[in-house]
C-alpha cells in the first residue's frame, strides 16, 4: 500500500491555542470558532510533503481548465444542459446567459486521500468559502510551527480581481447575503486583502445593484458609483428568490460587467455534472480519473453502502446519506426526498477514505484545493472522525511539511 501522503502534528499547548483562537476570531473576522459546544479549529495541523503538493496543485489546475470546458459545452448544447435538471427559472437564464470574458475564476476541488489514492468528491465552482481557515487561521498556525503554507488564496482572489478591472484602484463589490454573520466575515476577509493592494471594497447586497446595460452601480448610503467588478458569495440557486427588481438575470447575462464568478458556473457546480462526466470523457480526462462514477438515483438501491447520496445543489455536506454512516431518521427522510424528487440526487460510488491518526484519534481529512484563474492558490483543510465531512467538521491547517535538510 502507498504510504500516506498526510500527517498530524502533535496538538498546539493549551496557552498557544487559546492565543492562537482569539486571534483568528479579532485578526481574521473567524466569529463562529465553534459549534454549540465543540471547537471546529483543530489544536493540531496536517503536513504533507513538497512533492504531494505539486502533485495536488497539478491535478487542480487540470481540472479547473477542464470544467470550463465542460461548462462551454454543456453551453452549447440544450440537450447536457436539460440533463442537469436545474430549476427552471435557473434553466431559462442559463440559455439566455451570455460569455462574461476575462473573470478571475475561483474553484476548489475537495480531494481525499483513498485506498486508491487520490479522488475528488466535487467542486465548489458557484461561490467557494474557505478563505478565513485557509489563509487567516493557517498562516497563524504556521508561525506557531514555523512551517510554510501551500499558498494565499484570499491574496490571490484580491490581485485577480485588480488585475481584471479597468481601474488601477477599482471598486470591487462584496455581494453576499449581508444579514448572515458567516458570509459577512468572510467578505471582510477578502476585502482587506483587495485594500491592502489599493483595492476599494464596497460590501453590499444583490438589491443594492442598479445594473445597467454597461454598468453595475452601487446605490447604499457609504458608496453611489459605478462598480468595476463583482465578487459574488450569494449562491446563484438563491437569485431567482429575490426581487425581479434587483435584475439577478444580470449575474449570468450581462457580459460588460466582470464577475468572480460568473452564475453560469453553477453548471458545474451541480453534483450532476458528475453524470456527464462520462459523455465528456475528451474534455474531462482528469475529472474521469480522479471522480467516482456518477448517476441518477433512480438506478441505484438507496440501501446500497455503496453508494453516497448528494443532493445535487448541496453544500458544505449537508444533506449526504451513507447508509450505516448516516443516522437513520435522517436516512429515512433523504430516501423519502429522492423517491418524489430523483432528479435533485445524485449517487457517487462510494471509495474507501484512509484517515490520518491525530491527537485526536482518526480523522478523515478533505484537502479542498483553491485554483484561481486556473493556477494553484492554497488548501483549505477540514477533518471529521466521520466519512461525512459536513458544517460539523473542524478545520485544520494544511501546512508543507519541514524539509529534512532544513531540520538537520
Amino acid at each position: 500500500m502507498i504510504a500516506h501522503p498526510m500527517c498530524a502534528t502533535d496538538c498546539l499547548p493549551e496557552s498557544n491555542f487559546r492565543d492562537l483562537r482569539l486571534r483568528t476570531i479579532f485578526d481574521c473576522f473567524k466569529w463562529d470558532p465553534q459549534v454549540q459546544d465543540s471547537s471546529v479549529l483543530a489544536p493540531f495541523a496536517i503536513t504533507i510533503p513538497e512533492k504531494a503538493w505539486r502533485e495536488l496543485a497539478s491535478m487542480a489546475e487540470r481540472l479547473a481548465a477542464e470544467t470550463i470546458a465542460g461548462e462551454d459545452r454543456i453551453l452549447s448544447n440544450t440537450t447536457l444542459l436539460s440533463s442537469l435538471k436545474l430549476p427552471r427559472k435557473l434553466e431559462k437564464a442559463i440559455r439566455c446567459s451570455t460569455k462574461i470574458a476575462a473573470v478571475p475564476r475561483v474553484m476548489r476541488f475537495d480531494f481525499h486521500w483513498t485506498t486508491e489514492g487520490w479522488r475528488i468528491s466535487e467542486v465548489n465552482s458557484d461561490v467557494p468559502g474557505g478563505f478565513i481557515e485557509a489563509q487567516g487561521f493557517t498562516g497563524l498556525v504556521a508561525e506557531v510551527f514555523g512551517l510554510r503554507t501551500t499558498g494565499f488564496p484570499a491574496t490571490a482572489v484580491a490581485r485577480a480581481l485588480i488585475a481584471t478591472a479597468d481601474s488601477a484602484e477599482p471598486h470591487v463589490g462584496f455581494v453576499h447575503a449581508s444579514a448572515y454573520t458567516d458570509d459577512r466575515q468572510v467578505m471582510l476577509f477578502l476585502a482587506r486583502e483587495l485594500e491592502k493592494l489599493g483595492g476599494h471594497a464596497v460590501l453590499l447586497d444583490p438589491s443594492q445593484i442598479d445594473w445597467r446595460r454597461e454598468a453595475a452601480v452601487a446605490r447604499c448610503s457609504w458608496f453611489q458609483g459605478k462598480l468595476d467588478a463583482l465578487f459574488r458569495f450569494f449562491p446563484a440557486e438563491w437569485l431567482p428568490n429575490l426581487r425581479r427588481t434587483c435584475g439577478w438575470e444580470n449575474y449570468f447575462a450581462n457580459s460588460h460587467v466582470q464577475q468572480c464568478n460568473p452564475a453560469t458556473a453553477l453548471i458545474s457546480q451541480s453534483k450532476r455534472f458528475g453524470i456527464l462526466c462520462p459523455e465528456l470523457r475528451t474534455l474531462l480526462p482528469t475529472w474521469n480519473s480522479l471522480l467516482p462514477p456518477t448517476h441518477a438515483v433512480r438506478k441505484i438501491d438507496p440501501r446500497s453502502a455503496d453508494w453516497v447520496f448528494k443532493p445535487a445543489l448541496g453544500r458544505v455536506g449537508d444533506g449526504i446519506g451513507i447508509a450505516g454512516i448516516t443516522r437513520e431518521k435522517e436516512l429515512r427522510e433523504i430516501h423519502r426526498s429522492m423517491s418524489f424528487f430523483a432528479s435533485e440526487w445524485v449517487a457517487q460510488q462510494r471509495f474507501q477514505m484512509i484517515p490520518v491518526e491525530t491527537p485526536l484519534g482518526p480523522q478523515h481529512v478533505c484537502l479542498g484545493v483553491y485554483t484561481v484563474n486556473g493556477l494553484a492558490a492554497g488548501i483549505y483543510g477540514r477533518c471529521s472522525a466521520s466519512p461525512i465531512i459536513n458544517h460539523t467538521a473542524r478545520d485544520v491547517a494544511v501546512l508543507l511539511a519541514a524539509d529534512p535538510q532544513e531540520v538537520l
